[in-house]
């Protein structure tokens, strides 16, 4: 209510209890205006009655919730489902005021809507929040960003896209190797041939091949090269580019540099890199994923910048308006949590990874193992499996499949030899980023959000998969004795799972005789 609106209950209601609401209500209208006056990431998070309360007057400026509103084009916020209207709700479910308009114009993603000035005020309230974030999380000089409802892949795609336009002759893309599929079909997508640097192995870690790449500028030449693709966040034994000596090789030859920082945001040194990148070189644009990095369902990234100009020219070439459900999912995130929660959780994760590190430390060692030694790897670590690849070749992938029945998600089983096809490309030694890496290996990574809890279970399942494989190993053992093996916690999980253990078990031990 307005001001005349309290006044008029006055008449009804002693004036005093009225003006005691009208102050209250001013407390959460004094953290909207701070917020559409200054554009960033409040220290405290909001409560839920200011996020509903802020998020109401948005929907109520859009046209499909005006009272009376006669709608004659093509698109008017119709929804011919309830299900799907509740789903969209802001809020209100009386009323079921709606963010249907979804963000940007046919000519630009970042445009402002006549139909939806709600919707428009919260994409620009949103891309300034994600901004503020990406300047707290290290990279202090960034011009510009937006929130693209797409993932990380065909963000990249847009961005490539967009250079296409600026180097026309262009049609190689130099990208030294990850293997992760959507970053390869990403350049496929857009029309370009990836031109595959192998990675070099220093210790146990792989990395870039800085004179390979600039050898391949060279006898490409630099106007042939429409950028390098770089990559942050990665799994280990792979670890982040050398990111500021690719930013050198860019600027010397005047080629554009587009970073995938997929989870890179949660990390301090993934975004100092990209910092420091842009300080001595060349960077245009970086990309992060809104899930893997604010903990958002899957659908959004962000594509940021150094200039403000080339940031705007990609959003002018998304076609089309937009979903403005990934907007508005970061930024009710952002605002329950403030910078505050938001730096919390990235110290958490700090030192969960910390914790990580040395409980799979320890468990290797106990299994005749080690954790691979890759310092410049912040997020993801690596155990070997060399015991599992004496015994057998097909232990290594099992003992995968023995993790996912013990509902453990998220760790990688790395086996030698893999092949894989991807978009017509061959590569050897698949998801170990290159053709010969010396052994096996786990992955598991310290994400935003990780708990000791889950490091906790994660270490017993794990250690319960390698004592059932390792009674296998012992020639001596029976097969069937793993249906005693203890069962006193996740028993249904367990049970199910031991018995595809023994399916599993005894073709190794078929095999191996």
């Amino acid at each position: 209510m307005n001001r005349e609106s309290f006044a008029a209950g006055e008449r009804l209601v002693s004036p005093a209890y009225v003006r005691q609401g009208c102050e209250a209500r001013r407390s959460h209208e004094h953290l909207i205006r701070l917020l559409l006056e200054k554009g960033k990431c409040p220290e405290d998070g909001w409560d839920e009655s200011t996020l509903e309360l802020f998020l109401h007057e948005l929907a109520i400026m859009d046209s499909n919730n005006f009272l009376g509103n006669c709608g004659v084009g093509e698109r008017e916020g119709r929804v011919a489902s309830s299900l799907v209207a509740r789903r969209h709700y802001s809020f209100c479910p009386i009323f079921l005021l709606r963010f249907i308009h979804g963000i940007g114009r046919s000519g630009d993603i970042a445009a402002v809507q006549p139909k939806a000035a709600g919707s428009s005020l919260l994409n620009k309230i949103t891309n300034s929040l994600v901004l503020d974030i990406i300047k707290l999380a290290g990279v202090h000089t960034v011009a510009n960003c937006f929130v693209v409802p797409m993932a990380t892949g065909m963000s990249l795609t847009l961005c490539f896209l967009t250079l296409r336009h600026k180097r026309p002759k262009a049609k190689y893309i130099i990208w030294p190797r990850i293997d992760q599929k959507s970053c390869f079909k990403s350049m496929i997508t857009a029309g370009f041939e990836p031109v595959v640097i192998e990675n070099v192995l220093e210790g146990d870690e792989l990395r870039t091949d800085l004179k390979a790449v600039e050898a391949k500028v060279q006898e490409l030449g630099p106007d042939n090269v429409l950028c390098i693709h770089s990559t942050t966040s990665c799994f280990a034994p792979r670890v982040p580019d050398r990111l500021e000596e690719l930013a050198v090789i860019c600027a010397n030859y005047d080629i554009p540099h587009i970073v995938n920082n997929a989870y890179g945001v949660q990390s301090s040194k993934c975004m100092h890199l990209i910092q420091q990148g842009a300080r001595v070189g060349r960077i245009d644009a970086f990309v992060q994923s809104l899930d893997k990095n604010f903990m958002v369902p899957v659908g959004g990234a962000v594509i940021a910048g150094f200039n403000d100009a080339f940031i705007q020219e990609i959003s002018k070439m998304y076609p089309g308006r937009a979903s403005a459900s990934p907007s508005l999912d970061i930024l009710i995130t952002l605002l329950s949590l403030g910078s505050n929660g938001y730096k919390k959780l990235l110290k958490e994760r700090k030192e969960m990874f910390s914790y990580l590190s040395n409980q799979l430390k320890k468990l290797s060692e106990a299994y005749n193992e080690r954790l691979l030694h890759t310092p410049h790897n912040p997020i993801s670590l690596a155990v070997t499996l060399k015991t599992l690849e004496e015994y057998h070749d097909k232990a290594v992938t099992q003992l995968g499949s023995m993790l996912f029945t013990r509902q453990v998600s998220g760790a990688r089983v790395v086996p030698l030899g893999s092949m894989q096809t991807v978009s017509g490309y061959t590569f050897r030694g698949f998801m170990s980023h290159t053709n010969n890496y010396p052994c096996a290996y786990l992955n598991a990574a310290s994400a935003i959000g990780m708990k000791m809890q889950d490091v906790d279970l994660f270490i017993k399942r794990l250690d319960k998969c390698l004592k059932t494989v390792r009674k296998v190993q012992n020639e001596d053992s029976d097969v069937s004795g793993v249906d005693n093996y203890d069962k006193t916690e996740d028993v249904d999980i367990e049970e199910t799972a031991l018995k595809l253990d023994n399916v599993l078990l005894n073709t190794y031990k078929d095999a191996s005789s």
